[in-house]
Formats: C-alpha cells, structure tokens, sequence
C-alpha cells in the first residue's frame, strides 16, 4: 500500500484524519456488534492507515460506549425501541464528528449499528455548511434502505430509521428523542443515492418512490453492472457536492460478510463492495466514511472474515489501490 494520490477537493490536506470508535448496540435488539471498532483496530486497521496509507490519525484511543448519558428509563415512543439512548448517544457522537470535521479533517467512523449515522451524518453535514457553505450528499451502501419512519417500522429498531430522520422524513420534537436535529444537520433526499438495495420494506418503497430518492438494488447491478452504477450513482450527486459514504457490512453477501446481525443472500461481493469504495474515493469528494454492523460475537459465521472486508472496504475508501 501506498499514500494516496488523489487531491481532496473539500479538505486541506489530503492526510488528516479523525477516527471515532462507537461501541454502540442500542439501535437493534442482537447483541456484540458494540465490540466491532476494537476487532477492527485489533486486525491492525489503524496501524495500516498510520504506516501503509500514511495517514496522521487523530485518535482518543477510546472505543465510546456512552454508558454514562443512557437513560434510566427508555420506555418505548412512537413505536421506537430505546428512542432516548439513541438519541442521546447519536447527539454525543454528532458533537464528537462535528468537532473533526469542522477542522477539516476525513472523519472515519467505526460502529457500531446503523443508527450511529443519525450522528456521523448530522455532524459531518453541520461542519460542512459551516466551513464549506456546501450541502452534503450520502451514499448509501446497504442491503437495506433504513429509511422507516417509526410509524412504518414493523421492528421498532431505530437501525432501520436513521436515514428518515436525517432527510426530515421523520421528525420529533421532543429534544430527548432526535428534537436536538436541527436543519443545519440534516440532508436533502436530492443528494442521497442507495446502493446494493435487496431487503426493502413495502413502507420503505412507497418512502423512496414519493420523494423520488436514488437507488440502485442488486437487480439493478445484475443489470448494468458495478462500473456503470457508480457512473450513474456519481453522476447523480454532481462533481460539486462533498460527500458521506456509510457502508453497512451486511451490503455484501454473507459469502464474504456472514458476522452481521441481518445478513441478507444475493448481495455484493467483496471486490464490488471494495470497488465502491475506490470509485467514490477516486472522486476526490469524499469526506467521511461509516463502517458499521459487523459483529464479531458472532464467530461460527466467519467474524474473522467479516472484520477483513470491513478493514478492506475502509482502505479503499482511503486510497488503497490494487496496483
């Protein structure tokens, strides 16, 4: 591995780099995807991105579980399951990337479950109005759309509904309960693209249709393959536009993720997941990156496979090249 190569288009300097590690389970109900950032750092992932990618890594050197802000009492809202953990843990974890972000730093997120974007994103998005006066764009890299609003969840696991509330699809106003979201934190659903789409929910269709939202399922890769959907994937978000990558494991097919709490048949493989991951490097919009929903707990389904490709896909995505 090399330093790479590609000139930041949205950050000073090409090698600065905030990492945040948020042991966090809270947004679903199967325990052990809280010890995923330490199995990560533990493969030695950091020590790739100091020695081989040449990254100066901004670190703590905590893996955060936020046990002293949880609530209590967490009854449940709304059909929400935890609603003020999560809340209370995403709007710590939004302060922590805003705080990277705002100096212009990559931020790389290690998590955790999929709500922790609600947090990751909302923070990365503040900094970048703040110091950029730009929008934001997310892809999406998911076998599910977590788009639900609480009333069109059938679970209640906030994982599934971090994305409604990030594009103002779903709203609270109870600041205990994501009423801390402000406009400043949010994304429009213009600039959201999905990719790898294969486990939807019907609420979650008649959600993506309505608001005319970008994405790409498997079908859609069958069809066209890789290389043309992240033509069409980048074309949509515009060569202007800074950009957040959150990539969820169980986007791959079990085959090469099996460790996550809902693997779904018929996904990616590794090499197309890694593939996403350089193309929207290559763009040199990329700003921060989320890796969430391994879980190492899960060792007879192959954990030590799992944490390789969640290793392999954040190398990618910060400049690691094949040749």
């Amino acid at each position: 591995m090399d330093a790479p190569t590609i000139r930041s288009k949205f950050l000073p300097t090409n090698d600065e780099l905030g990492l945040v590690a948020v042991g966090f389970s809270g947004g679903q109900c199967k325990p052990g995807v809280d010890a995923a950032p330490m199995a990560l750092i533990e493969a030695g992932l950091i020590d790739q991105l100091k020695e081989e990618l040449e990254y100066k890594v901004h670190y703590d050197g905590e893996v955060h579980s936020y046990s002293e802000i949880m609530p209590a009492e967490d009854p449940d809202y709304r059909n929400m399951k935890k609603p003020k953990a999560v809340s209370a843990v995403t709007q710590a974890l939004s302060k922590q990337v805003y705080e990277h972000a705002r100096q212009g730093r990559f931020v790389l997120t290690l998590g955790g479950d999929h709500s922790i974007a609600v947090g990751t994103i909302s923070g990365t998005a503040k900094a970048t109005r703040e110091r950029l006066g730009r929008e934001l764009a997310v892809i999406w890299v998911d076998a599910h759309a977590d788009i639900n609003t609480p009333e069109t969840s059938d679970s209640g696991n906030i994982h599934g509904m971090p994305v409604a509330f990030l594009a103002g699809l779903a709203t609270e106003k109870r600041e205990d309960i994501f009423g801390w979201l402000r406009d400043e934190h949010r994304i429009s659903p213009a600039k959201l693209v999905y990719i790898g789409l294969r486990d939807v929910d019907k609420g979650e269709k008649k959600i993506l249709r309505d608001n005319n939202i970008k994405a790409f399922s498997m079908h859609d890769i069958d069809r066209h393959g890789i290389g043309k959907i992240m033509e069409m994937a980048l074309g949509w978000i515009g060569r202007d536009t800074p950009i957040h990558l959150s990539f969820d494991i169980d986007s791959l097919d079990p085959q090469f993720a099996p460790s996550t709490g809902t693997a779904v048949r018929g996904g990616l493989t590794l090499r197309e997941g890694d593939f996403i991951a350089e193309c929207v490097h290559e763009t040199g919009s990329l700003i921060a990156l989320d890796l969430v929903e391994v879980n190492p707990s899960l060792e007879e389904h192959g954990a030590s496979e799992t944490i390789r490709a969640g290793c392999s896909i954040v190398r990618c995505a910060l400049g690691d090249t094949l040749l």
